[in-house]
């Protein structure tokens, strides 16, 4: 709102001889300022007044680049939205600080049939009960498309995507897990823009150049002071007005930044200070294929400051040993020591040769300096289920056995563990790709080049799901009723039983990496993990295993199988874990 009561609507378009206001069916004229900004100031505007911006008399009626609301898609007119409308009653939430902590991540719209906030809001209960923390929303941003889609083609960075329920929507889902107890990570996409509904570009100098999904984001050309302000701006606007816990930034190895100063040093700094302000903890978590640890570095180290990043090594060498796959990418993971090495030191590729890429990549993690929680442990998520050709989860491979195995070593490990939605009852339903854009040069097109993705990693053509076909969202649609059934009800129980013992005891959640050890079996199929005075001891062969614990005395606390401990030897059946403690304090 202006001073004298009117709204005052701007955007930035510095390369625009003209730009109109349009509300109704009256276009206003805008001025222009010296940073390429145009302003004007519209006395009867209000809350709910659909809008769009007018570029150098073309007469065609573009959305905000800056819109918050987009009721009628992403090709319509921007809706003006208050925040200060919507009523919240979570002003007594003190945040979620991500050590300890156990991430849920999740899609909304397949999350439950309906697929929007307010469905999902039904089920968070579940996740109290499994023992979650933080929920990590997969984009809610508006997209291209008559409704569902995985959320990274978003085009417009600050609109709540309308199907799920618009920003109220979101609003809602937020306050409602303040109040059980969960906080709220937000997955954003700031290295490139979706196919549909691009219109930022027409702007002014937003991108520059390309990357595998799209254009590529000006971050240090002409221009880009007001882009990297676009980012920062989008961030803080959804930590500050949505209330969110944090933020997932994905592929920041995409972001293309040559200054002194990288974007991510930029971006963590301006979110510690809106923490110190909010008196709240606040997250920054990258998707970093780059295995650098100057991502979860301290700023005062010479780091860019993030709370954390997913870390696809800890996966790779997790799903390689369970699943017995070495196509594509698992090939570097195949050798039998490379689990054991891999939980021990975080990345696999640290420095060393990737066959895989055909150079060495990655450089090592300093176990005194960095500690464990700083990176994101998981079995599956969207991406490593999603970018199979049929979506299928790794229970569609793995026996109940060994994801029991899997998941007391990603509980029981140093690192932030993850769950993808319906993972922790071994959910049946496939997770594709899938999309509802309707131009039919751009089905064909992304058709075409999800066949080509695959037929890289070595998948059959004829494997692979339809995107665009309605049906292949209905089939990722998750089937609550499976949890009471066997065997879903027994890998549910394990899963929370093992985050219960996390929880009950710190050792399993302690994050210095230098106080960790991991013993494995020379073949790697029978490893011991060293918790303080707790091990945790897991047997991948197909017949019963005699493990070493290297204690005095042990008891079993916790296993999935009839585990038998006997002075400082465990008998562990085949596919089984033990989480065992030492009898007397340890020296």
């Amino acid at each position: 709102m202006s001073e004298d009561g009117g709204r005052r609507f701007g955007v930035w378009a510095p390369e625009c001889t003209r730009v109109d206001l349009r509300i109704g069916d009256c276009d206003h004229a805008m001025h222009r300022d010296d940073g390429g900004w145009w302003h004007v100031v519209v006395p009867a505007a209000r809350h709910g007044d659909d809008y769009a911006f007018v570029l150098d008399g073309s007469g065609e009626p573009l959305p905000d680049p800056r819109s918050l609301r987009q009721p009628r898609g992403v090709h319509g007119p921007s809706r003006v939205y208050d925040h200060a409308a919507f009523a919240w009653s979570d002003a007594d939430w003190r945040g979620r600080a991500l050590p300890g902590c156990v991430v849920y991540e999740l899609h909304i719209g397949t999350f439950t049939p309906e697929g929007t906030f307010d469905a999902a809001i039904g089920r968070l209960d579940h996740l109290v009960d499994l023992g979650a923390d933080l929920v990590q929303l997969m984009p809610v941003n508006a997209f291209g498309g008559t409704d569902h889609g995985w959320g990274y083609d978003g085009v417009l960075w600050g609109a709540v995507h309308e199907p799920y329920g618009g920003p109220d929507g979101l609003k809602r889902f937020v306050d409602a897990c303040h109040r059980r107890g969960l906080g709220v990570l937000l997955d954003v996409v700031y290295n490139h823009l979706g196919p549909e509904g691009a219109y930022l570009p027409r702007f002014g100098p937003y991108f520059n150049g390309d990357t595998a999904w799209g254009p590529s984001l000006n971050l240090d050309g002409p221009g880009s002071d007001e882009v990297r302000r676009y980012v920062a701006d989008n961030a803080l606007g959804w930590l500050r007005d949505f209330h969110l816990d944090g933020l997932r930034l994905d592929a920041v190895h995409a972001l293309h930044d040559s200054r002194a100063r990288h974007l991510l040093t930029e971006l963590s700094a301006e979110v510690d200070a809106l923490a110190a302000g909010l008196r709240r903890p606040l997250s920054l978590i990258a998707e970093s294929d780059r295995n650098d640890p100057a991502t979860v570095t301290s700023r005062e180290a010479g780091g860019h400051g993030l709370a954390a990043q997913w870390c696809d090594d800890l996966h790779h060498a997790l799903h390689t040993a369970l699943t017995g796959e070495g196509h594509g990418y698992y090939a570097d993971f195949t050798a039998p020591d490379v689990l054991a090495w891999t939980l021990a030191r975080t990345f696999l590729h640290d420095g060393c040769y990737s066959g895989f890429r055909g150079r060495s990549h990655g450089a090592p993690v300093d176990p005194a300096r960095i500690p464990g929680h700083r990176f994101l442990a998981y079995l599956q998520n969207h991406d490593q289920v999603g970018n199979r050709a049929a979506g299928d989860r790794m229970a569609a491979t793995a026996s109940p056995g060994l994801l029991a195995c899997g998941a007391a070593l990603v509980f029981c490990s140093p690192y932030t563990p993850m769950v993808f939605m319906g993972e922790e009852w071994a959910a049946s339903t496939p997770w594709p790709f899938f999309a509802s854009f309707t131009e039919p040069g751009l089905v064909d097109g992304v058709r075409a080049g999800r066949r080509r993705e695959f037929a890289a990693h070595g998948w059959d053509e004829a494997e692979v799901c339809d995107p665009v076909d309605p049906r292949t969202r209905e089939r990722a649609v998750l089937r609550w009723d499976e949890r009471e059934r066997p065997p879903h009800r027994e890998t549910l129980e394990t899963y929370r039983r093992l985050i219960a013992l996390r929880r009950d005891r710190p050792e399993l959640a302690d994050p210095r990496l230098d106080r960790f050890r991991v013993d494995a079996a020379p073949d790697g199929r029978a490893l011991v993990l060293h918790r303080g005075r707790l091990r945790v001891a897991c047997n991948l062969r197909a017949d019963a295993a005699e493990v070493d614990l290297d204690l005095p005395a042990g008891r079993v606390l916790l296993s999935s199988a009839a585990a038998e401990a006997d002075g400082v030897r465990l008998h562990l059946p085949a596919e089984s874990f033990a989480v065992v403690e030492a009898a007397e304090p340890m020296p």
